[in-house]
């Protein structure tokens, strides 16, 4: 099988065992560019590595410097096999294209809840916002505890913002954290949803109050990517 470039991941595949989301340092813009390429350039030029692996794609940060992997997976033996068989000369090849690359760490997630598009929404995201949140150790039931929170207040939202397009909340398999992969029109959108009147995305109710307050949570972060590469298994 070779590679095929697509517009974007299916986040909802329901063959998604597990997902794979790590992020890589690069330094300025012109490296995020260069590296990107070379990503495209080290798994376009071999076939695809293994039928677990679903989707692999690659989104640049506002920053300037950082770049986000999200790959879906069959399941983790598909990822273990990847790892010993064919990770190590694709990050070769990108790493002798550009040198110095800081590699942050990897977390593996199951995709648990979705808000998708509403029907007949044809618009292509031009922003993915990822939003991290990191507990007081683990604990399964209160990841899913805290999502299920944020869609009772979801639900009961009197002004969704506007630009959102689609949510997609995972939970990491070792029990601390939860990742929402949320899709919008544009980064501005995204910016003015954050300065609306009030505390920014999500309105003052009882329900996004609990949110705000949820016991346990210990960190986080809301950080903006641009899409820039998705590959799927082509014929």
């Amino acid at each position: 099988m070779t590679a095929q470039f697509n517009s974007r991941p299916d986040l909802r595949r329901g063959d998604a065992g597990v997902v794979k989301a790590s992020t890589w340092d690069v330094g300025t813009p012109e490296r995020q560019r260069l590296t990107v390429e070379a990503v495209r350039e080290a798994w376009g030029s071999r076939d695809w590595p293994h039928p677990g692996l679903l989707s692999y794609s690659v989104y640049t940060g506002e920053d300037g410097r950082t770049l986000l992997h999200y790959s879906q997976w069959s399941g983790e033996q598909a990822y273990q096999d990847f790892f010993r068989e064919g990770r190590d000369e694709r990050n070769a090849a990108v790493d002798a294209a550009v040198p110095g690359i800081e590699r942050l760490g990897l977390h593996t997630y199951e995709l648990y809840r979705s808000t998708p598009p509403d029907p007949g929404d044809s618009r292509e995201p031009g922003c993915v916002v990822i939003v991290e949140v990191e507990f007081a150790g683990p604990g399964p039931a209160r990841q899913r505890d805290w999502v299920d929170t944020v869609f009772e207040a979801l639900g009961t939202e009197p002004m969704p913002a506007p630009g959102g397009i689609s949510g997609h909340f995972h939970v990491s398999t070792d029990g601390t954290r939860v990742l929402n992969y949320a899709e919008w029109e544009s980064a501005r959108a995204h910016r003015d949803a954050l300065s609306a009147p009030g505390d920014g995305i999500g309105s003052r109710t009882p329900q996004w109050e609990r949110v705000q307050s949820y016991p346990g949570v210990t960190g986080g972060g809301v950080h903006r990517y641009t899409p820039a590469l998705s590959l799927g298994a082509g014929g």
